[in-house]
């Protein structure tokens, strides 16, 4: 069971690390509650976090059903590994889509969630299980979601495992082409590189373990 009063405490260290590194005030905090049940959400929400991330589509959309209820709702941003089927099942649920990185999502959500905001994902650590494209696509896959209707708000991205100084490099290029495209979210920095994600430039950073601790083990 998730300590609410723990969690909002946790929030508020949460924010006095991210002004310590330089962090605007504007920049927003997304809560990953993947693996914890809905009482996480509740717990965010009541510290005064709406903005909530989930990685799997049937425990996103059982959490949005129990949840249906609660003020303020919440607002889903799907940052996990995205498949095409999934979509069908996340379309009215998802307020960001933020794993979007080959041309087929691109086509599904925008028939599926026409208009929808998305972010296009990188590959910044050369691992194929993290997702993302590769930096070198991402103009054209931005162009193919604006040609379809998409409203694409910017890039996601995340750094590789082992000390935070490795995540720098791979910030800094997704920061210099979003700005390069003109798109104003740069989603980048969890935990562990919160800072070296605030001094390149995050917009928005995912947090799950500072908020939740350890993520309980999937069945």
């Amino acid at each position: 069971m998730i300590d609410s009063v723990a969690v909002s405490d946790r929030a508020r260290a949460l924010r006095s690390r991210l002004a310590a590194a330089g962090a605007s005030p504007d920049l927003q905090v997304v809560a990953v509650t993947k693996g914890f049940g809905p009482d996480a959400v509740r717990a965010a929400v009541h510290a005064g976090l709406v903005d909530v991330g989930e990685n799997y589509a049937q425990e996103m959309v059982d959490k949005a059903r129990e949840l249906a209820e609660i003020d303020p709702a919440p607002h889903f941003h799907f940052i996990g590994r995205l498949q095409r089927n999934k979509v069908r099942l996340l379309s009215g649920l998802v307020t960001l889509w933020q794993s979007v990185d080959r041309a087929e999502l691109v086509t599904e959500i925008a028939r599926r969630s026409p208009g929808a905001a998305v972010l296009i994902q990188l590959n910044l650590s050369g691992q194929e299980r993290k997702g993302g494209c590769d930096p070198g696509t991402a103009p054209d896959l931005v162009r193919r979601a604006l040609e379809v209707g998409l409203d694409v708000r910017g890039l996601m991205g995340v750094g590789p495992a082992g000390p935070p100084e490795l995540s720098r490099h791979g910030f800094r290029r997704l920061v210099v082409l979003a700005d390069r495209l003109a798109l104003p979210v740069r989603s980048i920095g969890m935990s562990a590189d919160l800072e070296v994600a605030v001094e390149e430039g995050s917009t928005m950073v995912r947090v799950g373990r500072d908020l939740f601790g350890d993520r309980p083990l999937r069945p």
